[in-house]
């Protein structure tokens, strides 16, 4: 390793701690309305054979109307830190790293994983990096267990609200 990077990561298999700072929030809004009318009428004669009907028998109307709405509102935090490792080093300095941890919990598993491509620039002398920094990022956080099945719907009802038009 050369003199200048001291102990900073920047071969294959050396460890780097990711620090996992991810803050999204996102919103999304619409609205839609429509209205449509319309009448017809017709003034029969007063005398004649059609001066039977009265000018109320033959009037129309009709009319249509539709508003809608949607709002929509999401926002997730992730923190924490997760040690990888280099999976290759590319010629242009940047780094390909990987890693997962896996947390066995009271009630369930929970596990982070971690791949994305970092500077050797970005990286602290203490082998730290921030994961808003690792590019082309692919962060997944999956658990298991009691709290995992809990917090989603059942197949039958998935079921009834795939085919239900309400």
């Amino acid at each position: 390793m050369p003199l200048t990077s001291g102990g900073r990561a920047g071969q294959v298999g050396d460890i780097i701690t990711i620090q996992l700072v991810e803050r999204t929030a996102a919103t999304k809004s619409n609205a839609a309305g429509t209205q449509r009318d319309g009448n017809i009428g017709l003034t029969p004669p007063s005398t004649g054979p059609l001066s039977l009907f009265n000018p109320s028998d033959i009037a129309m109307g009709g009319g249509q109307q539709f508003k809608g709405k949607g709002d929509a509102s999401q926002s997730n935090a992730l923190s924490g830190e997760v040690s990888v490792t280099v999976a290759a080093v590319y010629p242009n300095g940047t780094m390909l790293v990987k890693g997962e941890k896996l947390l066995t919990l009271n009630r369930g598993d929970e596990r982070v994983q971690i791949s994305g491509i970092v500077r050797a620039i970005d990286i602290s002398p203490d082998n730290r990096i921030l994961s808003t920094r690792v590019a082309n990022a692919n962060i997944r956080y999956v658990g298991k267990g009691e709290i995992a099945r809990a917090s989603k719907q059942g197949w039958l009802q998935r079921f009834f609200s795939i085919i239900s038009p309400f």
